[in-house]
Parts: C-alpha cells; sequence; structure tokens
C-alpha cells in the first residue's frame, strides 16, 4: 500500500502540517465519496469549492487532506497539505496512486473543436486491425482491448482517468487514443499525465459560454501541446490557421496534415460519395467508407499519427479502408434497410450527425448539398444543448435553413433551460424568406417522427 509521501511526487507543495509516513486506503474529491483512510483533495470548481467540504470529509473517515488554504481550525491526527494548485495536484496524485500509468503505454490525445470523437476511434478500430491491444478515451464510449466501458464525460476526472488506463495497462494495452476537451486541459483533468503524441483537428466557434473568448478557447487547447515532452510528436492541420499557434513553444516533433497546403502528410480528395470516399494519400490511391471532406481530414490524421507510431503505410490504408465510422458521425440509415432503393419506392436516406457548433452544422449540409441531383428534398431536424454557447444557436439555425428544404427546431439536452427558450435563440438566426420553411417540434422523438411524416 502506497504512503501519502509517494502520492506527493511532483506535486507543487507549499506547506505540510502533519506525517506523510501514513498509508492512503483511497482519493477522493468528492466528500460525499470520502471513507476511512482517504485522503480528500479540496478542488476550487466551477459551481463548488471543495475547501467548503473538508469537515464533512474528515467527518466521513479522510486522514489528510490536500488543499490551496490551509483552514483555520487544523484537526489533530489530521495531515494537510497545501499546494499551489489542487486541481493539478489532483492529476499527480491520482497519477502516482495508480503508478502512473500513462508512462507504460503509447498514449495520443486528440483535441479540436470537430474530428476529435471520429478521429480516435478511427486509430481505436485501426490498431485493434493492425493487431495491437489498444484502448479508447471518447465522448461516445471507452473501450480497453475490446471490452466497452461507459463514457460520461469526453475527458475523464483524473482519478477516472488514471483508473482506466491502469486497467488498460492491465489488460496488455500497448496503444490509447483519446479524446481531450478544452474544459479537460483548463480543468488540469489530464495533469500528471505522459501522452506520446498529440493531434489537432481545427478549431471555430465553441463553448464561449466556459471559456469567454475565442482567444482563450485557443489557448486552452493549445495547452496540449505545450505539455508534450520532447519525445513526443505534435500532428496538426496546418490548413486550419490556428494550427501554427499549436505549434509555438512545443518541445515536441512537429508535424503536419493537409488537404490544401504543404504538409508531412497530405491528401486529394477523388471522389465524394453517399457510398464513401477516394483519397489520394501521400501517392498511395485508397477508398473508404466515411463521407465528406471533413472526414478527409480525420482519415488523414489517423494515416499520420500511425505513421508517427512507426506502423507500415500499406498495412495501415489497407485497414484504414474498412474502418467503419463512429456511431453518430454521418451515420447512414435507410428506410428499407435491405434495398433503400426498391422498385417503386423513393429512397429515404436518413443521415444522423453529431454536429453540435456552426462549422460542423455547415461540413455535414455542404457535403448532402454535393450529393444532391435536385429532385431530392433535404429535411433537418437540429437542437442546441442548453446551459451552453448562446451565441452559436442563431448561427446553427441560419445554416440550417441555408442549405435544407424543410427544417425541425427541437430540443437537444436543454439542460436545465426551457427547450423553447433554446428554440427562440435559434430563431433570431432565421430570416423572413427561410421562416416558412421551419417547423418548432420541442420533443425531440415527435420531431424526427414529423421529419419521417415529411419525407412522406
Amino acid at each position: 500500500m502506497k504512503e501519502l509521501k509517494d502520492i506527493l511526487y511532483r506535486v507543487s507543495l507549499k506547506g505540510i502540517n502533519g506525517s506523510t509516513a501514513m498509508p492512503v486506503h483511497g482519493i477522493s474529491f468528492d466528500s460525499r465519496r470520502v471513507q476511512q483512510g482517504f485522503v480528500f483533495v479540496a478542488v476550487v470548481g466551477t459551481a463548488f469549492d471543495g475547501h467548503a467540504f473538508i469537515p464533512q470529509a474528515i467527518e466521513a473517515g479522510a486522514t489528510a487532506v490536500v488543499c490551496q488554504q490551509m483552514p483555520n481550525n487544523l484537526q489533530a491526527n489530521i495531515t494537510y497539505v497545501q499546494v499551489e494548485n489542487s486541481a493539478k495536484a489532483l492529476g499527480y496524485i491520482a497519477a502516482n496512486f495508480h503508478d502512473n500509468p500513462s508512462t507504460k503505454l503509447k498514449l495520443v490525445g486528440i483535441t479540436g473543436t470537430n474530428g476529435k470523437t471520429t478521429t480516435a476511434t478511427l486509430l481505436y478500430r485501426l490498431f485493434m486491425g493492425l493487431g495491437y491491444a489498444t484502448g479508447l478515451l471518447s465522448t461516445v464510449v471507452n473501450y480497453v482491448n475490446g471490452t466497452e466501458v461507459a463514457a460520461t464525460h469526453t475527458t475523464p476526472d483524473p482519478l477516472q482517468l488514471n483508473a482506466l488506463l491502469d486497467q488498460m495497462v492491465q489488460a496488455g494495452c500497448t496503444h490509447v487514443f483519446m479524446e481531450v476537451s478544452s474544459h479537460a486541459l483548463v480543468q488540469e483533468r489530464v495533469a500528471g499525465i505522459t501522452f506520446a503524441g498529440g493531434v489537432f483537428t481545427n478549431i471555430s466557434h465553441d463553448h464561449l459560454d466556459y471559456h469567454g473568448t475565442f482567444d482563450a478557447y485557443i489557448k486552452a487547447k493549445k495547452r496540449l501541446f505545450d505539455m508534450l515532452p520532447s519525445s513526443a510528436f505534435a500532428l496538426i492541420n496546418t490548413d486550419d490557421k490556428r494550427g501554427k499557434i499549436m505549434m509555438q513553444n512545443t518541445l515536441a516533433n512537429v508535424q503536419s496534415f493537409a488537404l490544401r497546403t504543404v504538409a508531412n502528410f497530405k491528401a486529394k480528395v477523388l471522389s465524394n460519395t453517399l457510398q464513401g470516399l477516394e483519397l489520394d494519400i501521400d501517392g498511395h490511391n485508397m477508398w473508404c467508407k466515411l463521407v465528406g471532406e471533413f472526414n478527409a481530414y480525420n482519415l488523414l490524421a489517423a494515416y499520420g499519427t500511425a505513421i508517427l507510431l512507426q506502423q507500415n503505410e500499406a498495412e495501415v490504408l489497407t485497414v484504414l479502408s474498412e474502418v467503419r465510422p463512429a456511431p453518430g458521425r454521418m451515420q447512414q440509415v435507410f428506410a428499407n434497410e435491405q434495398s433503400p432503393t426498391a422498385p417503386g419506392q423513393q429512397a429515404i436516406t436518413a443521415l444522423v450527425d453529431y454536429a453540435h457548433t456552426p462549422d460542423a452544422l455547415e461540413n455535414v449540409l455542404t457535403t448532402i448539398a454535393a450529393f444532391r441531383t435536385g429532385n431530392e428534398q433535404l429535411i433537418t431536424v437540429v437542437g442546441c444543448g442548453g446551459d451552453r454557447d448562446r451565441e452559436k444557436r442563431p448561427k446553427m439555425a441560419a445554416i440550417a435553413v441555408k442549405y435544407s428544404d424543410k427544417v425541425v427546431f427541437t430540443a437537444d439536452n436543454p439542460r436545465s433551460e426551457d427547450p423553447n427558450d433554446i428554440i427562440k435563440d435559434m430563431q433570431e438566426g432565421v430570416s423572413a424568406t427561410h421562416y416558412k420553411k421551419t417547423l418548432v417540434v420541442p420533443d425531440r422523438q415527435e420531431a424526427i417522427k414529423t421529419a419521417c411524416t415529411l419525407a412522406a
């Protein structure tokens, strides 16, 4: 069993009151989950300050407290450890408690506004296909070498993250691919983690409700590359003008990928249909089941990452050509699964996509627009999340009506907000000329039924 002094390695300490030669039975930053012999870490969060719950944690059995501010009344037989940043300390403590599992894996972090889930999932399926025991940490689901583990956040908290990475080490995983959100980087959820590489997909309008400004959002993403060691690689999409910012001051080996500019890894879209993409990647022709130019970037990012992880080009392209898209990412559902173009029946194709930013929604709808011959209707069901960036709501609605024949506005995870208020914010982006093509159906299930009925 580890002692308190063992798990404080690399933590920036300001002071200690008490002994650090005590056994640690567990760690928690939630006073309700503290048990006898636990270390309680008082984290200053966005909604609550953990320092207010130190007495409850001690009452529940905590024998040590890690905090930024020492309490006024120090209890006997309790060790108090004062640190510079308790959120950052939690990361290092969690990593130390689990024997720093990230150092035993080739862990690659993927960050950006769009494409994180698809790129991480492509890499997971690619490396599984190449024969490696592989882990995935994503918004949709986590996998430990083929075994599914439920996902609650894009990037788990430090305790969950290190426990999962340890589980992957025990399962024999050699490679792990994880999404790294801007929230996680600001909240120090990946503090203490050692990355073998970092990938930047792109950046556009998102999460300004949390970060305040677009500049702060960009700087949040950059944190991943700032923390990379010299032994790691940084793979950057240089078609995105903010890609150069990610490269600044990183110690990592910087590599680039692009469709339009000079880069280490280049691709050209040869064919883009509802059946898939045909690409020229570094002079090699390949076809895959993913749809849309934005997925060409995701494929290229996965390819570049694999090559930087010392994989064979031909083998990588062969496996990638068979990889399926991630669930909910341009996922196709046909009205007649056996024969989408049955005689006498007009084909109806549903495309399900997670697009939750103006940029992502426009990518999806312009991709669909390119497939249309002029005879089809495009019916879009769209909503915006509650308790999130309000600025993007009218922008997403404007994009939806611009490219669609009919649009159904509905709820999308309203959280604590009234779905009708969210929809009103969206409607502000609809001009008078487009208003007649919109419907409001707040119940999401009913909205989808309505769209299916409109599709006749």
